[in-house]
C-alpha cells in the first residue's frame, strides 16, 4: 500500500490534497487576462469500467487495431521543415502500409504508396532527397508529383493504360507545420479531428516553429503503453521523485474535448504536495536545472529576488528569453503558458506540449505486427523570427535499444526523465501478462485521458 501523502503546501489545506481546482486558483494570481481555454472542460462521464490487460499484448487485438483503426485516422508524419525542398521526403511505415511523403516541384506535399506499380518493390528504403522516384528493380520512374515519366521496354507493355500509371496517393493535410496523413478518403477533415487545438494554440506561432531536437528509439512495449506513460501526472511521485520540488503533480487539471482531443495541465515552479519544507529558492533552482523545458538550464546562475515567488521568477525569465528568440511581444502571456506542462493528446498517437517555446512532441507508432514493440519519437520545437528564414530541421537521432535517452546530449535534462519513464514500460508488459485479475483499473479523474483513449479506440474496433 502507498504511504499517505505528505502535508500539502500552503496553496491548499491538507484536507484538499489533490484538488484539481488548484490550477484555477493559480490563474487568479495572473496579472494579464487569462484565456478562456485554460478553464476546465465539461465533465466527460466515461464511467469507471476496467480495461482488459490483453489489449496491451494480444496479437489478435493488435491486428484489429491495424486493420480497423489505423487506416481510418489522421496520423502525424513529420514537421514541414523536415522536407523543405522539392524532392525531400520521409518514409512513413504503419503495419503493412508504407508511404513516401514528399514535397513536389510545386511545393505541394503528397503521400504516395511506397510500391512500384510493376512488381511491387518499395521505391524508397528511407527518407532523403531525389529528383524523381525510380524503381530500383527495373528502372520505372515517376516525377515528384507521382506521374509516370519512363516505362522501360514500353513495347512489352502495350496493355498498360499509360494515363493510369500514376502512383496512388492518400490524403495529406497540415496544421501549423505538422503534416498528417489519412488512408480513409471519406474521413472528416483534419481540422475536425484536431477540434479546439488550433484555437487553443493560435497565439503560439507554431507555424514558425523549427525542430531543435528529434530523437527516436524502439521501445519493447505496446504503443499504447508508451503513449499512456505521458497521459497523467499521477506517476510523478514514484517515477520522477527528483522533479517533485518544482512539479505540482497531484493538482493537475484533466480535460476532454470530444473523441480525439484531451489535455492535462500540471502546474510548474510549485513544489509537490507530497513534499514538505521546500523553499522558493529550491523550487526556482531545481525547475531551471532539471525540468528540461525552461529557457535557461543553469539554476545556480540565478538568485531569487526577495518577495518574489519561484513561479513568478521562472515565468518572467521565460517571457524575456522566448520573446527575444521569437521576436514576438509576450507581455500578454500568462505565467501558465510560459512554464506549465500543458500537454494535449490527439488520438491516436500525437502529443504536444503547448506554450510559447520549447514545445515537446511525443509520438508512438506500432512496430509492424509485433504488439510488444513500438517506435517512439521525441521532438523539441523552438521558434525563428518572422523575417528570418526557417532553420533546417535537425536529422533524426536514432538510439539503439540499449542506449538510454540520456545518451542523446541534445535532450539535456529531459533525457534522464524519459529514461525513468522508459524503465517502467517493459515491466508493465511483464506485469500485465502476470495479472490474475485480467484487468487494469484506472483512477476516475487523474487517468481520465487513458480511459478516453480506449473509449475512442473501441469505437473504431466496433465499426
Amino acid at each position: 500500500m502507498n504511504a499517505p501523502c505528505a502535508q500539502h503546501h500552503s496553496l491548499n489545506a491538507p484536507e484538499n490534497l489533490g484538488d484539481p481546482t488548484t490550477f484555477q486558483r493559480l490563474l487568479e494570481d495572473e496579472t494579464v487576462p487569462v484565456p478562456d481555454f485554460l478553464r476546465p472542460a465539461p465533465p466527460a462521464g466515461l464511467g469507471d469500467a476496467d480495461l482488459a490487460v490483453s489489449r496491451y499484448f494480444s496479437a489478435d487485438f493488435h491486428k484489429q487495431e491495424m486493420d480497423r483503426m489505423w487506416p481510418r485516422v489522421w496520423q502525424f508524419v513529420a514537421r514541414d521543415e523536415a522536407i523543405p525542398d522539392a524532392g525531400d521526403h520521409v518514409v512513413h511505415d504503419i503495419g503493412d502500409h508504407s508511404l513516401i511523403v514528399m514535397r513536389g516541384d510545386d511545393g505541394v506535399v503528397r503521400a504516395f504508396a511506397n510500391s512500384c506499380l510493376h512488381r511491387g518493390i518499395a521505391l524508397r528504403p528511407a527518407g532523403g532527397n531525389v529528383k524523381q522516384l525510380r524503381c530500383p528493380f527495373h528502372g520505372f520512374t515517376w516525377d515528384l508529383a507521382g506521374a509516370m515519366k519512363s516505362l522501360p521496354c514500353a513495347w512489352d507493355f502495350k496493355h498498360f493504360e499509360r494515363d493510369r500509371q500514376d502512383l496512388p496517393q492518400v490524403r495529406v493535410e497540415t496544421w501549423a507545420g505538422f503534416i498528417f496523413i489519412n488512408f480513409d478518403k471519406n474521413a472528416a477533415p483534419l481540422a475536425d479531428w484536431l477540434g479546439v487545438l488550433p484555437e487553443h494554440c493560435a497565439d503560439y506561432s507554431l507555424e514558425r516553429a523549427t525542430t531543435l531536437v528529434h530523437v527516436r528509439k524502439r521501445i519493447p512495449c505496446n504503443w499504447k503503453l508508451a503513449q499512456e506513460a505521458f497521459f497523467e501526472s499521477f506517476h510523478v511521485r514514484a517515477t520522477h521523485p527528483h522533479i517533485l520540488t518544482f512539479t505540482d503533480d497531484v493538482d493537475s487539471q484533466y480535460d476532454l474535448y470530444g473523441d480525439t482531443l484531451a489535455r492535462c495541465i500540471t502546474p510548474m515552479s510549485i513544489a509537490s504536495p507530497n513534499l514538505d519544507g521546500v523553499t522558493q529558492t529550491e523550487v526556482m533552482h531545481d525547475c531551471i536545472a532539471a525540468s528540461g523545458r525552461m529557457a535557461d538550464g543553469n539554476g545556480d546562475a540565478h538568485t531569487l529576488p526577495e518577495g518574489m515567488s519561484a513561479r513568478q521568477y521562472v515565468g518572467e525569465m521565460n517571457r524575456a528569453a522566448y520573446a527575444a528568440a521569437s521576436g514576438v511581444d509576450l507581455s500578454h502571456a500568462t505565467l501558465a503558458e510560459l512554464q506549465d506542462a500543458i500537454l494535449y493528446s490527439v488520438f491516436p498517437h500525437f502529443q504536444i506540449w503547448a506554450g510559447y517555446f520549447g514545445n515537446i512532441i511525443y509520438r508512438a507508432m506500432p512496430d509492424g505486427h509485433n504488439p510488444e514493440s513500438c517506435i517512439y519519437d521525441v521532438m523539441v520545437l523552438g521558434r525563428h523570427k518572422a523575417h528570418e528564414p526557417r532553420p533546417a530541421a535537425v536529422p533524426v537521432h536514432w538510439l539503439s535499444e540499449n542506449e538510454p535517452f540520456s545518451s542523446a546530449p541534445e535532450l539535456g535534462a529531459l533525457g534522464p526523465v524519459l529514461d525513468q519513464d522508459m524503465r517502467n514500460l517493459p515491466h508493465m508488459t511483464r506485469g500485465l501478462k502476470a495479472s490474475l485479475t485480467g484487468v487494469v483499473t484506472l483512477a476516475s479523474y487523474q487517468e481520465l485521458r487513458i480511459r478516453a483513449h480506449h473509449h475512442t479506440l473501441d469505437k473504431y474496433l466496433a465499426d
